[in-house]
């Protein structure tokens, strides 16, 4: 193992240690099967862990912006033998993903980095498949402290057709909510749409 990489691999297994992907996991059933979209992958912690998860039989969908993490995400990847899993170059309001290619989407710590939520949302509802699943994990903080407070979250997710089901809390002021994907009837159905529902929504820090 080089001197760059091992870092990190203690960050996770210090990580492992609080046991957060584990019960993500859990709390959503992902299984052996189950595609999966991670949003905003970064440097593939979660991807290791969801690609052990759904076996040969799922599909992990790396979406990420940046090129450095998409760099490492496919550099990973192919190190681990990961056959499961997809690298796929993102865009700021645009996860760029397979329409009807996910059971479940994932954006861990990272919503309040978004800087187009209600685009993203809306272009993200048609990759689910029936009865898809988004859950967003994060810090209930002000934004400009890397958070998102949950009631933010809500409105603004909820603003484009996506129905909460759950909310947990998580370890250092952190909580997780779990949405129902938008059904084909209850999606944006263009910029125009999604400007309306913005507008009733009325979302305010």
């Amino acid at each position: 193992m080089s001197a760059i990489v091992a870092p990190r691999w203690i960050a996770e297994d210090r990580r492992d240690g609080y046991g957060e992907a584990a019960r993500v996991m859990d709390l959503l059933g992902i299984r052996r099967g189950t595609r999966v979209a991670d949003i905003g992958a970064g440097d593939g912690y979660y991807v290791a862990r969801l690609a052990e998860r759904v076996g040969a039989e799922g599909r992990v969908l790396a979406e990420d912006l940046e090129p450095r993490y998409l760099a490492l995400l496919r550099a990973r990847a192919e190190g681990a033998g990961w056959t499961n899993v997809d690298v796929i170059a993102g865009a700021a309001d645009d996860p760029r993903l397979p329409p009807g290619s996910i059971d479940v989407a994932l954006m861990i710590h990272m919503y309040h980095e978004i800087t187009s939520p209600f685009a993203l949302l809306h272009r993200l509802a048609p990759a689910f498949r029936a009865e898809g699943r988004l859950a967003i994990l994060d810090v209930d903080a002000p934004t400009d402290r890397h958070g998102t407070p949950p009631r933010l979250l809500l409105c603004e997710v909820e603003a484009l057709g996506y129905r909460r089901i759950r909310r947990e809390v998580m370890a250092d002021g952190a909580y997780v909510i779990v949405f129902r994907a938008p059904r084909p009837a209850e999606r944006s159905t263009s910029a125009a749409d999604v400007r309306a529902r913005v507008a009733a929504a009325r979302c305010t820090p």
